[in-house]
């Protein structure tokens, strides 16, 4: 199985040699959990790093927002921008008709093949039928696929609805793989984890690995294992 590197310290050494290439990743945990940061971090580094150039399709954050907190990290949004290599589309779930004819169409303007769908969970609140929405995911994966993209998708879990893994219960189905980010509380500390929780054709790390946030990004420490409670 072909691979990129996802540009994320220990995330590669947890997915046993990086991201499956062409495939839908989804990115899913309860807020504050870095979700959008880990995605941003993949496109990042795949534009500025790898040559892999990067569309970022948002159905909250307008881009100037994304763009300004990523100046915390030290990641200069603007630069790739100006040389073509990163593309923003800030769209309305509730004008959702031609999103994938735009998203089609920024890709080949940008020769992309990485891209972040942040989220699938505001797409849900306007397409309320769960067999519509796995469908559109499923055709969203359909079009990345025919471009050779590898793609993240966000989803959230809502607080007091585990043991499911994402908003809507059927994103983790259409995907092809799934990385759960952890914020939980043992005592009074707040540790987060993330965990491989499938990985389609390949096999992966089983545990729970403690990561970081921290000026540079999330940082993964594929060698240790966390605890948290209830998993």
């Amino acid at each position: 199985m072909e691979r990129v590197k996802s540009g994320v310290p220990g995330l590669d050494e947890i997915l046993n040699g990086g991201v499956p290439k062409n495939q839908l990743i989804l990115i899913t945990g309860t807020s504050g959990t870095g979700k959008t940061i880990l995605g941003t971090q993949f496109l990042y580094s795949g534009a500025k790093d790898f040559n892999e150039n990067s569309v970022f399709l948002s159905f909250e954050e307008p881009s100037d927002l994304i763009k300004e907190n990523c100046k915390q990290f030290g990641w200069n949004i603007d630069s790739l921008e100006k040389q073509g290599k990163f593309a923003f589309i800030r769209y309305d779930p509730y004008r959702i008709e031609d999103v994938f004819d735009i998203l089609e169409s920024t890709i080949r303007e940008v020769g992309a093949s990485r891209v972040l769908i942040d989220s699938i969970s505001a797409l849900g609140l306007y397409v309320r039928d769960k067999t519509e929405l796995r469908s559109m995911i499923y055709n969203l994966s359909r079009i990345l696929r025919k471009l050779n993209c590898t793609a993240m998708i966000v989803s959230e879990i809502v607080h007091g609805t585990e043991p499911r893994i994402s908003r809507y219960g059927v994103e983790e189905f259409v995907s092809d793989s799934v990385i759960v980010m952890y914020y939980e509380r043992i005592d009074s500390v707040f540790n987060r984890a993330m965990q491989v929780w499938k990985l389609r054709g390949s096999s992966h790390s089983q545990k729970l690995h403690p990561y970081n946030i921290s000026k540079k990004g999330i940082f993964v420490d594929h060698l240790s294992e966390a605890f948290i409670k209830g998993t």
